[in-house]
């Protein structure tokens, strides 16, 4: 009983410390993006647009895009999280992208994350914002049609609680409620599921974080 609550207290610690760290962030980016507005208007005002190399790699002029940077296989570890083994890309697009798994594990994404300071979002979510969360150390918390109401609520319930974390419905993808983090993704059978748990302590703001303390508020909030 002492070393959970141990436990309780050391992860309540480290939310209040990433908290910390969020708001100081987002004060600085602020002034990041208010600099970088000023780049662009003079940039334009000269007469020229330039294009970011990662944005238009492999556009074509398609409205979507196969994300042939992300090939690969799952492998599932004793754990039961499945893990990708593969190359992931970090490109930035302002088009659709063809991921290989619902929902993805990273990847290419939009140039703007989705809120994910505890967010939960009724309706599905553009799954090229959502991969960038990911990218910046979240966990995306998601369901379909079958998972049962109760479950719903309660897991919404522990998103609203915890820094790092989004949640939405992905109709699309085979499991009733599934847990994403990059590059890891781990179906549970409720929100009572101990997994649930183990998941959010080990990837919310992981090792596996490609940008770790990258804000996870400014950006879409739909």
């Amino acid at each position: 009983m002492g070393s959970a609550k141990k436990s309780s207290a050391a992860r309540t610690a480290r939310i209040e410390e990433m908290r910390r760290a969020e708001q100081a962030r987002e004060r600085r980016n602020r002034i990041l993006v208010v600099a970088a507005s000023v780049v662009v208007v003079a940039g334009l005002v000269a007469g020229g647009v330039v294009l970011i190399q990662s944005q238009s790699d492999d556009d074509g002029g398609s409205s979507a895009a196969v994300d042939a940077k992300s090939a690969g296989t799952f492998v599932s570890g004793a754990d039961g999280v499945r893990a990708w083994k593969g190359t992931l890309g970090r490109n930035h697009v302002t088009k659709s992208v063809d991921y290989p798994v619902t929902p993805p594990v990273g990847g290419d994404h939009n140039p703007v994350w989705m809120n994910c300071d505890g967010d939960v979002y009724e309706d599905e979510i553009n799954p090229t914002n959502a991969v960038h969360s990911l990218e910046h150390g979240a966990v995306w918390v998601t369901y379909n049609g079958d998972a049962p109401k109760a479950d719903v609520e309660a897991l919404a319930a522990k998103v609203k609680k915890t820094p790092y974390t989004l949640m939405s419905p992905v109709d699309g993808q085979k499991d009733p409620i599934v847990l994403t983090a990059w590059g890891h993704q781990r179906a549970v059978t409720g929100a009572a599921d101990p997994a649930v748990d183990a998941f959010l302590a080990k990837f919310v703001q992981g090792r596996q974080t490609p940008e770790p303390g990258a804000a996870c508020t400014g950006g879409l909030s739909k």
